[in-house]
C-alpha cells in the first residue's frame, strides 16, 4: 500500500551505498540486538533510485525465494524483478497485468513449487497464478465480504497485502491490511485456501487477527513450524515509521468465515501473537534518512521473506517500499530472528 503517493522521477545508477556493521551474519555482535529475539546483521541501499532495462527498480512490495535460490521482488507498479540473493544486483525483470492486460496493485507473493507465482492485487482483491513468464494460469476465489466496497466491506488500499504458503505446500494464507467495516478496527482478517487433489485452491478457514492500535499488517510469513511472523507497521507524519515484528500462531483460532463482524466477542478466539521486536530499537547502524524517523534505519517496510536459517535462528529479509519518492528509500535489512 503507497503510504506516501509524492512521486519522484529517478533514474540514478546502481547505488553505492551498501551498509554493513563491523561483524558479519556469521559474528554479529550483541550491540547488534534489536531485542533478545532480534538482531539485524546489516542493511543495504543499492537498489535505491535505480533502474533496470529501462524499469524503475523500487516501489517493492513482497519478497520470496525461487527454487533457484534467487529472490523474487514484487513492485506494487507490475513488475516483478528476479535478484541476486548476495549482491542484489537485478538479474531479470517482467510485467504482470489482469486478465484485460492492465497493471496490477502488486503486493503479495509466493514462488509455488512448480515455480509459478501466486500474487495478490488490494484492488479488487484478488490472487491470481502466473506462469514464470507472467502469463495468467488460475484466479483464486475470494469471500465476497473481503471485496472493497461496495461489492464488499473492504476499504480502498486496504486489502490483501500480505501473502504466504504453510508449510507442507497444501494451505496459502493472504493477510488483510486493514479491518473490513463493521468489524473492530483493532481486528483484521486472514484468509486461507487449501489445495485440492488436482492443484488448484479452493477457499478454506479464516482468522481474526489482532493489530495493534494505529497499524495495518503489510507482511506475513510462515516459520517451519507453522507460526507466522507478522509485519505491523504505521506511517504518522512528521515523526515517522512504527514498524513491529510479531510472532502469531492461527493453529488454536477460530475460523471466522462464518462470523459477519468480530468485534471481540465471546466465544471468537482470535490469533494469539508476541512481540518479537519493535523495530524502532534496532540499532542504526550507521543508516540516514530522508525524512523524520524515530530511528534513521527505518522506513516504508513492507516486504519480507524467510530466506534459511543459521545457528537455531530465521534469516529473515525486510525490504521497504519507496513509492517512487524523493523522501523515502529501497532498503533492505538482514535480520535474524528467533522463535
Amino acid at each position: 500500500m503507497r503510504l506516501r503517493t509524492v512521486l519522484a522521477t529517478v533514474t540514478a545508477g546502481l547505488a553505492a551505498a551498501t551498509c554493513l556493521t563491523a561483524a558479519g551474519p556469521a559474528n554479529a555482535r550483541a550491540d547488534n540486538a534489536c531485542s533478545p529475539s532480534v538482531s539485524i546483521d546489516r542493511f543495504s541501499d543499492a537498489l535505491d533510485k535505480t533502474t533496470y532495462r529501462g524499469t524503475y527498480v523500487g516501489n517493492l512490495s513482497a519478497l520470496a525465494v525461487d527454487g533457484d535460490g534467487s529472490l523474487a521482488a514484487l513492485s506494487d507498479r507490475s513488475s516483478l524483478f528476479t535478484l541476486d540473493r548476495t549482491t542484489l544486483r537485478p538479474k531479470g525483470v517482467g510485467r504482470l497485468a489482469d486478465e484485460s492486460g492492465a497493471a496490477i496493485d502488486a503486493e503479495g507473493l509466493v514462488v509455488d513449487r512448480d515455480h509459478t507465482r501466486l500474487v495478490t492485487s488490494e484492488t479488487e482483491p484478488s490472487v491470481r497464478r502466473y506462469s514464470p513468464g507472467g502469463r495468467i494460469l488460475d484466479r483464486l476465489p475470494v469471500p465476497d465480504a473481503l471485496r472493497v466496497a461496495p461489492a464488499g466491506r473492504a476499504a480502498s488500499n486496504g486489502t490483501f497485502e500480505g501473502l504466504t504458503l504453510l508449510p507442507g505446500g497444501h494451505t496459502l494464507l493472504a493477510s488483510m491490511e486493514y479491518a473490513l467495516s463493521g468489524d473492530s478496527t483493532g481486528i483484521v482478517r486472514f484468509q486461507t485456501w487449501d489445495r485440492t487433489k488436482g492443484g488448484r485452491f479452493e477457499l478454506a478457514a479464516q482468522y481474526g487477527y489482532p493489530v495493534d492500535d494505529g497499524l495495518g499488517v503489510p507482511e506475513v510469513q510462515a516459520t517451519p513450524d507453522g507460526r507466522l511472523l507478522v509485519l505491523e507497521r504505521g506511517y504518522t507524519s512528521g515523526v515517522g515509521n512504527t514498524i513491529r515484528l510479531y510472532l502469531a500462531d492461527p493453529r488454536r483460532a477460530t475460523d471466522t468465515s462464518g462470523v459477519e463482524k468480530l468485534t471481540g466477542q465471546s466465544g471468537v478466539r482470535l490469533i494469539g501473537k508476541t512481540l518479537l521486536a519493535d523495530l524502532v530499537t534496532c540499532p542504526a547502524l550507521g543508516a540516514t534518512a530522508k525524512q523524520p524517523q524515530p530511528n534513521p534505519l527505518l522506513d516504508n517496510i513492507e516486504g519480507m521473506t524467510v530466506t534459511g536459517r543459521a545457528k537455531g535462528r530465521l534469516k529473515v529479509l525486510l525490504v521497504s517500499d519507496d513509492n517512487q519518492s524523493a523522501t523515502q528509500t529501497t532498503r533492505f535489512y538482514f535480520l535474524r530472528v528467533r522463535v
